[in-house]
Parts: structure tokens; C-alpha cells; sequence
């Protein structure tokens, strides 16, 4: 680590144990990240212990929480640091990330913290602009039902609102709901029959596409978002697209570095 570089910039991902996911979301974040900031050190955490402990044992792969990252990063001498979450609300990782970060905070001159990526009006409009460059040519009588994964936490409340601006901006045929939280897949169902389309197509609103996506998404488990639609009598197709995969959204992450 050359004397030279005091400032550094930690990109914080909730991680994925999926190898081809990963390539193309949170290493293409990251490789983004790197591009745009050439003189920064560029720093990995992951917060799912789950996730960091399964690739430690299955493949031999390291990889550091944010507590062993901060320490690597203090012991490089960095004086100036950007903490950039890939996170997609502001929730419980987001919160436990900063504390952990903040613990650290005495060793820098100056640390910052990246938005989520959704944080603002602005965030939300234009994440939908975004998915909706590869959704452009979705036919009125289909319709695209998002995976969100959802949370306990209070800012689980921007899901249904992202859904409910999805159709503001005149995205009356996409539906956002989320796995362990609201709007629930009784509460798609319910809309998605309303609205009576010819095909529904299912894809991730996370950052990987990664185990939600495959099992509780696309899985054959009759409790699974597709076959619950295909047992409603709709043709299925999914599609496994993480948000990482959008180029609209890694340039949102850039954009909060920069706000940062």
C-alpha cells in the first residue's frame, strides 16, 4: 500500500454465496466503483455472516465483515474514508454497517457514508427509469412482478411506495412486493388478478440474484412466487436479472459516492 493513498472507499454489499450472481452485480458495482475513482483504494465488506462463513467452508474464499475491514483499513494508514452501501433501503444492515464503521471513527480524519439506493424521491424515480430501459418493451396485456426482500424495519414502508410510484410514472402493468415483509404475495395476487394479464414475468428487486431469487422466486417449491402464479392459471417466465446487473443502477451508486 503506497504512502500516497490516504483516501479509500469501502464498498459494503450484504454479499451472495452464487458465484455467476456475483460477477455480475456486486463485482460489476465495484469494478465501476474502481473505474470512477481511480486514486481511491477500493475495500470489500460483507455484512451476511451466513454468506461469508458458507464461502469460507464450501470454496476457501475470505471474505471480511465490515469490523475486519475497518481494521485493514486502519492498519493501510487510510485517513480519509467513503462508506458506500449496495444495500437497497436504508434497514437493519444499513444500521448495523454504520455502527460498526462508526466504532472506527477516532483513527480517521474523515468518513462518509453513501446513500442506499433508495434514499430520495430522486433515488426512487430513477431506479424505476432505470429497470424500466430493459422492461421498455413489456406488452400492456403482460405484466413484471418484482421480488423485494423486505425487512421489520420501519423503512420497509419505501416497497409499497416505490410500487405505488412504479404506476404514477404510468408503469400500470409492474407489481412490487417483497418476500418477508409488505405487500405480501397475497396482496399481488389479488392485484394481479385485477388487472387480468395474458403473462406474467417474474424478476429480483435486489441487488443479486442470488438464493430469494432462485428458491422463493423461481423455485419448485409450491410455496414459490412462480408456481403460486402458475397454480392462479397465468404462464410464468423469470427471469434471474439482479439490480447490480442495470447499469442505470450502478451509475446511482456512483452518483451517492459523489453526493458523499
Amino acid at each position: 500500500m503506497c504512502k500516497e493513498c490516504k483516501k479509500a472507499i469501502l464498498v459494503v454489499s450484504f454479499g451472495t454465496s452464487y458465484e455467476e450472481t456475483r460477477k455480475k452485480t456486486i463485482d460489476r458495482i465495484e469494478a465501476d466503483i474502481q473505474k470512477a475513482y481511480p486514486d481511491c483504494h477500493l475495500y470489500r465488506a460483507w455484512t451476511s455472516k451466513m454468506i461469508i462463513k458458507k464461502l469460507k467452508t464450501r470454496d476457501g474464499i475470505v471474505i471480511p465483515n465490515v469490523k475486519e475491514a475497518m481494521e485493514q483499513i486502519t492498519a493501510d494508514g487510510i485517513t480519509d474514508l467513503v462508506v458506500q452501501p449496495t444495500h437497497v433501503i436504508n434497514g437493519i444492515e444499513n444500521d448495523l454497517m454504520k455502527e460498526d464503521v462508526l466504532a472506527f471513527s477516532e483513527k480517521f480524519s474523515n468518513i462518509r457514508f453513501g446513500d442506499a439506493l433508495l434514499t430520495t424521491t430522486r433515488d426512487n424515480e430513477e431506479a424505476i427509469s432505470s429497470l424500466m430501459e430493459t422492461w421498455k418493451d413489456l406488452p400492456k396485456d403482460e405484466v413484471l412482478v418484482l421480488m423485494g426482500h423486505g425487512t421489520t424495519h420501519y423503512a420497509n414502508a419505501i416497497y409499497a411506495a416505490l410500487d405505488y410510484t412504479f404506476k404514477d410514472m404510468g408503469y400500470e402493468n409492474v407489481f412490487l412486493g417483497t418476500v418477508e415483509a409488505y405487500p405480501t404475495m397475497m396482496s399481488l395476487l389479488r392485484q394481479v388478478k385485477e388487472y387480468k394479464p395474458e403473462k406474467i414475468h417474474l424478476a429480483p428487486f435486489m441487488i443479486v440474484a442470488g438464493d430469494h431469487a432462485r428458491n422463493d422466486m423461481a423455485g419448485e417449491d409450491p410455496e414459490s412466487w412462480s408456481r403460486q402464479f402458475m397454480d392462479a392459471g397465468y404462464p410464468v417466465e423469470c427471469h434471474l436479472i439482479g439490480l447490480g446487473e442495470y447499469e442505470g443502477i450502478r451509475r446511482m451508486f456512483l452518483r451517492h459516492i459523489e453526493e458523499a
